[in-house]
């Protein structure tokens, strides 16, 4: 487990110890003549935790791909310490939906831990002896060394989503972007999980994360923006969540979860 005192961003010059700041302003987006997302405003900064909640089609995802720098904005702004988010693309990481990552791929936890080292190495060029001390602290951190070298698909639904934070731990970002990450796991995997996130948060990165189950929602995030293609609330986890505001976004009373 990381130790909350040794902030992992071990390359050379991306030390960090939390302040900076993601500004959001007016944020829209579209598939085709569909508008999926519309006024999208927010600001958050390192060492804090971002649900993202709404009903299926809200928009969650579209927002993780924009921010991820996966689509194209059709309006609106994404500042990072304020400079265009993607000017420094090796500070955001993005996991996907276990869903749609191929577990039958033939890659060992350590090559795809490797990965998150590309953004600074370039695709071909061979790896370093730093960047493999930095592939041993992050498999190290994630309590993955032992499982190194087994092919990701041989892995537990906990132990996947360490892999692929191991990565973005080895590309040393600051910017965690995780597309539902509880889905599928059981309630050890789901604690397990949740005192990870708060822990790496806590060494002073940004977790965003879209989330569905409202009743764990409190105990996980500091923060929650509450959409439906548009922003409904933004603010303290415990506040945005109210009935007013969950009845506005889903439309019924009495909501404990969301599909």
């Amino acid at each position: 487990m990381v130790d909350a005192h040794d902030h992992i961003c071990w390359g050379g010059g991306h030390h960090h110890h939390g302040g900076h700041d993601l500004s959001v302003h007016q944020l829209s987006a579209r598939y085709g003549e569909v508008e999926a997302l519309s006024g999208i405003s927010f600001t958050a900064t390192c060492g804090h935790t971002l649900a993202l909640i709404g009903p299926n089609g809200a928009g969650k995802s579209t927002l993780l791909n924009l921010l991820a720098g996966l689509l194209r904005p059709s309006g609106g702004t994404m500042m990072w310490n304020n400079a265009p988010l993607h000017d420094t693309r090796y500070e955001i990481a993005y996991m996907p939906q276990r869903t749609e990552v191929n577990w039958q791929f033939p890659i060992s936890v350590r090559e795809l831990v490797e990965m998150g080292r590309y953004p600074a190495t370039g695709l071909w060029r061979k790896l370093s002896r730093h960047d493999h001390e930095i592939v041993d602290k992050a498999l190290e951190a994630l309590n993955l060394t032992d499982l190194q070298k087994r092919q990701i698909g041989a892995l537990s639904g906990g132990q996947q989503q360490r892999a692929f934070l191991a990565r973005a731990l080895a590309q040393e970002a600051h910017i965690l972007l995780l597309d539902e990450p509880f889905t599928g796991l059981d309630v050890p995997g789901t604690e397990s999980l949740a005192t990870l996130l708060r822990s790496l948060a806590a060494e002073g990165r940004l977790i965003i994360a879209s989330h569905h189950d409202l009743s764990t929602a409190t105990r996980i995030f500091d923060y929650t923006l509450l959409l439906n293609r548009r922003p409904i609330a933004y603010g303290a986890t415990a506040e945005v969540l109210s009935e007013a505001n969950l009845f506005t976004a889903f439309g019924k009373r009495n909501i404990t979860t969301t599909a």
